[in-house]
């Protein structure tokens, strides 16, 4: 079997890429080489942006594939590059879109593939909802064999996932943690929210590719485990061997004070509770299961962070941030 990937050595798609090389697949990957470490060895890199599209379409015109799946297409016009460059390249094409997608505020906290799709939160999310449309729109005209699949909050082995963090990953939250200091916990952090691991992701993915029954769907895949805000932070600490010191401050608040995205990525997206219903990637791969629990992820990440030096990377703007909402916060609450 033969696949493309567009992207394939980010958090969600690098373990995909591994699993298929293992499996014997031929995997060819367009992208511009900056992670050619996390390029698997047996994959084939076509060296390119893909925003080049003559030289895309140069670099792929004696070949036809399987599958194609674009990890880091986010505005419809990059969908409609896709669509020419691969109608009649390709018997199945995968657009990765979001779970953000779906209705913000929630009607039901259980999701469902059928809940309705509206994010007035984040633009993110919403360019995601109009990329769906055309792609289906393209489904229903002319064919264009697609499968849409909405991954919620996945993470890997180099950063842990959090709610509340600057623009260098998780470690400046890690080491406030280890350090004592105050954390920052968004709402009451009662909300339920759901992780999954990138090796769990790839199995349910990797499920769909050249699965007819996946054609025209939209799919979500997620681990099972639904845990709180508070309960994710405790766990984070507990691996750590430390006490957490969780300063819970509203969402709004932190919105309003901020020129991090939280509008979008708290208010638009992890301040809600979410449960998942996976039945829909359970009854089109057999088999599918989440299997690694949270407090085993963060466990294998602090391994791998620990180990890896150059995934230690200090945010100071963040530190400071952090340190200066919180004494506002607290004072604010005295009066």
């Amino acid at each position: 079997m033969k696949a493309l990937f567009i992207g394939g050595t980010g958090t969600i798609s690098s373990a995909i890429s591994s699993s298929l090389v293992e499996q014997g697949w031929e995997l060819y990957l367009i992208n511009r080489g900056n992670r050619s470490e996390r390029i698997p060895a047996g994959a084939k890199l076509l060296k390119a942006d893909i925003n080049d599209e003559a030289l895309v379409s140069s670099l792929i015109k004696d070949h036809n594939f399987d599958v194609v799946a674009d990890f880091i297409a986010f505005i419809p016009s990059q969908v409609e590059r896709d669509i020419r460059l691969f109608s009649g390249k390709t018997k199945q094409y995968i657009f990765i879109s979001s779970a953000s997608a779906y209705q913000k505020p929630l009607s039901d906290f259980r999701i469902t593939e059928s809940t309705p799709l509206a994010n007035p939160y984040w633009e993110y999310s919403r360019n995601k909802i109009a990329c769906e449309e055309l792609l289906m729109a393209e489904y229903r005209k002319n064919g264009f064999p697609v499968t849409i699949v909405r991954p919620s909050h996945t993470y890997d082995d180099r950063s842990i996932p959090l709610g509340v963090h600057g623009n260098n990953g998780s470690w400046q939250v890690i080491k406030r943690i280890l350090e004592n200091k105050p954390v920052i916990i968004h709402g009451d952090g009662s909300s339920l929210w759901t992780l999954t691991y990138n090796t769990d992701f790839a199995k349910g993915f990797i499920g769909l590719m050249c699965n007819i029954h996946a054609l025209g769907e939209a799919v979500h895949i997620t681990s099972d485990e639904s845990l709180t805000w508070n309960q994710i932070y405790q766990i984070i600490a507990s691996a750590l061997g430390v006490k957490l010191n969780a300063v819970h401050i509203s969402t709004e608040y932190l919105a309003a004070c901020s020129d991090y995205d939280f509008t979008g990525s708290l208010l638009g997206d992890k301040s809600n509770t979410v449960v998942f219903d996976n039945s829909k990637i359970k009854r089109l791969v057999p088999g599918f299961n989440a299997t690694v629990r949270f407090d085993q992820g963060v466990r294998l990440v602090l391994e791998n962070i620990n180990s890896h030096p150059e995934l230690q990377l200090e945010d100071k703007d963040f530190d400071d941030w952090c340190d200066k909402v919180i004494a506002n916060y607290i004072n604010s609450m005295k009066k």
